[in-house]
């Protein structure tokens, strides 16, 4: 009878905590992280007798955790992949919406500045006209500045998020570091201490939507954590630090450092996956490249319409003044240099545009070593050739050229710097920032050509010549070199038809001018045809060039006269208005051989960053998708059924009964033996 209560007694307890542990899944049904659990059971050593052995009852030899590390770990990184894609796509929907929206976006403004200036081209002495184009330039300067500030919102919004979340990370390390602690000391009792882990795993899986890590087990029933390429977050009980600070070549672009005692190591461009990775990417990919590509065209069309602006005259007979702020204005060219933090050196540097027609849009790098300068381009790491002039004690100037290709700019430094110094170069980032409309007075804007043709009144002949326009010359002009004392047009030009030779005789050609014939014939006029013809001009004094290119068609008669002359007649001259309104179609934008007009440059932007917004999409759903087939694989094993527990309830509710019986019945035999004596 010992032996059967014995046995009883074991079933009851086995029994026992089989259903607390049935109760314990039932209670944490909803707990986050929590892997079911099962009791057990396994048999009491035997114990011999004449008749072999007999069963002694049953004990509970484990509490299993039901869980995969296989499922799991796809959880994490399915988690962490997903994260990142909905931060890509939070931000880049951001930008997508301001680059093509109709109020923001910068196509609606260029439409209406050129179709300010194609009405002003029919009325070039119409001041409504004139203020019509001055506030069309306003607006669209204010459109680039109002896009660049909301890029450099989003910009700070990114370091302020990747400040936040590195304080999350470096608490949720802290706790891994302790449960792995907890989980080591509980393991040395000989029994797998399940909550813990489980707390431990759903910790993981927390910080795996913040950031890609890889969970390394250790013998000791811990784990290490490890970021981006192999760097340490966790390892064993010893936690290190992530912190968010100014970039060191930029400070606008916050980076990333691990801190694991006295050292820190920059791993931006290591990190990936999570929240984190995704904002990263999104500003390494898209939020950079808009920068760059906003500035690269709001310095063409401020460089063009000005340089355009400065070949014609105004209502006053004035060269052109310029209509936006000088793309070299000293403040923005000194700007585009940053001077890496811990240069040891004094040396202070700007960056000049020097044609805007070659800029990319990358940022560059810049090295000196102490005897030589060195550079490179960020956006596909090719080495540019550096040319230095200058001499002690300076200024130097450098300039920077790919293959033999400018890239359409040059720094200039006061001194040169300590050898180890670095500068970073960002021609074109703050472009959209600096671009604004300067011009206040509307008889300035320069519409008119610079020169005017004329036929002799008594010519004989069908001749007829066609106003000159000027193909070459500086910006702005210097009228002295072409009104002035020995000036081009200080008498007008006369040019008389010789029919024996088909060619123009000059009688007042100054010094340095030349006439030459350019189609269809390269030595003289063909009469009957459309012929170009050019005047070439170098002042002596300013040694400026002027090139001048005019048509003479018809059939010229022999002693027929024609005359060129300074324009002093342009108030209703719109030849060079035309010259405006046609920079709108010319392709002007793009370093290399590639060239596109404003709009096909913007329209790139905005298309790319459409495409990637597409493509983000995509992905993320793909993504979701993903992430919920392995989170019902994973609770297909781990998670808590409550009809499979109500069913183990009442199984386990009948086993305790049953044993409870075993007992009774141990007892009733018990008393029997009693009463036989």
């Amino acid at each position: 009878m010992g032996d059967l209560l014995s046995i009883g007694l074991s079933g009851l307890r086995t029994t026992q905590t089989s259903l607390t542990v049935t109760g314990h899944n039932i209670a944490n049904v909803n707990t986050a992280g929590f892997s079911r659990q099962q009791a057990v059971q396994a048999t009491n050593v035997p114990q011999y007798s004449g008749a072999g052995f007999i069963g002694s009852g049953s004990q509970t030899v484990d509490v299993r955790r039901l869980a995969s590390e296989f499922l799991t770990g796809q959880l994490r990184t399915a988690t962490s992949e997903n994260s990142e894609l909905q931060a890509y796509k939070s931000q880049i929907s951001q930008l997508d919406s301001l680059l093509s929206n109709s109020t923001t976006g910068i196509s609606p403004a260029m439409q209406s500045f050129f179709a300010a200036l194609q009405t002003a081209t029919q009325d070039p002495a119409s001041v409504p006209a004139r203020e019509a184009v001055l506030s069309q330039a306003e607006g669209l300067a204010k459109s680039f500045n109002t896009l660049y500030d909301q890029l450099d919102q989003q910009n700070t919004l990114i370091n302020q998020q990747l400040g936040a979340l590195s304080g999350e990370i470096n608490s949720l390390a802290a706790s891994v570091a302790g449960y792995n602690e907890a989980i080591a000391k509980a393991k040395s009792s000989g029994a797998e201490p399940n909550d813990l882990i489980d707390a431990r795993e759903e910790v993981i899986r927390k910080m795996s939507e913040m950031v890609g890590v890889q969970v390394v087990p250790q013998n000791d029933s811990s784990v290490s954590l490890f970021i981006g390429t192999g760097q340490p977050l966790v390892v064993g009980t010893t936690a290190s630090r992530l912190e968010v600070a100014p970039g060191i070549d930029d400070p606008s672009r916050f980076q990333v450092q691990l801190a694991s005692g006295n050292t820190t190591q920059v791993i931006t461009n290591f990190v990936s996956g999570g929240e984190m990775g995704g904002l990263l990417a999104y500003r390494d990919t898209a939020l950079d490249k808009s920068y760059n590509t906003l500035g690269q065209l709001a310095l063409t069309i401020s460089d063009t319409v000005n340089q355009q602006l400065g070949q014609g005259l105004d209502l006053a007979g004035r060269a052109g003044s310029r209509l936006f702020e000088n793309i070299n204005e000293a403040q923005a060219a000194a700007l585009r240099v940053l001077p890496q933090q811990g240069n040891s050196g004094s040396a202070n540097a700007v960056l000049n545009i020097t044609e805007t027609s070659q800029l990319g849009t990358s940022d560059y790098r810049l090295d000196y070593d102490g005897t030589s300068f060195s550079a490179r381009r960020l956006s596909d790491n090719a080495t540019m050739t550096v040319t230095q002039t200058g001499t002690a004690p300076g200024p130097y100037t450098l300039a920077f050229a790919e293959s033999g290709t400018d890239q359409g700019f040059e720094v200039v430094l006061d001194t040169l710097p300590a050898p180890g110094d670095r500068f970073m170069l960002q021609p074109t980032r703050r472009g959209a920032a600096e671009i604004e409309s300067t011009l206040q007075q509307s008889d300035q804007l320069a519409f008119a050509g610079s020169a005017r043709a004329q036929s002799v009144l008594n010519n004989r002949g069908t001749g007829a010549i066609g106003q000159p326009s000027l193909v070459d010359g500086p910006s702005p002009l210097v009228l002295d070199d072409l009104t002035g004392a020995g000036g081009l047009f200080e008498t007008p030009l006369s040019l008389t038809f010789d029919a024996a030779s088909n060619t123009f005789t000059t009688s007042s050609l100054p010094a340095g001018a030349t006439l030459s014939y350019v189609s269809p014939d390269a030595t003289r006029l063909v009469p009957g045809q459309n012929n170009t013809l050019r005047v070439s001009y170098t002042d002596p004094d300013t040694n400026n060039s002027y090139v001048y290119e005019f048509s003479v068609s018809g059939t010229p008669q022999n002693g027929d006269g024609f005359s060129l002359g300074f324009n002093d007649k342009a108030v209703s001259d719109n030849r060079n208005a035309l010259n405006l309104t046609a920079l709108q179609t010319a392709q002007t934008i793009g370093g290399g051989a590639t060239k596109a007009t404003y709009n096909q440059a913007y329209g790139g932007l905005v298309e790319r960053v459409g495409s990637l917004t597409a493509q983000v999409r995509v992905n993320s759903q793909a993504s979701e998708t993903v992430l919920k087939q392995t989170q019902d694989s994973r609770d297909s094993l781990a998670g808590v059924n409550l009809d499979e527990e109500a069913a183990n309830l009442v199984k386990f509710q009948q086993y305790y009964s049953a044993s409870a019986q075993v007992i009774q019945v141990a007892r009733t035999l018990f008393d029997t033996l009693i009463n036989a004596f």
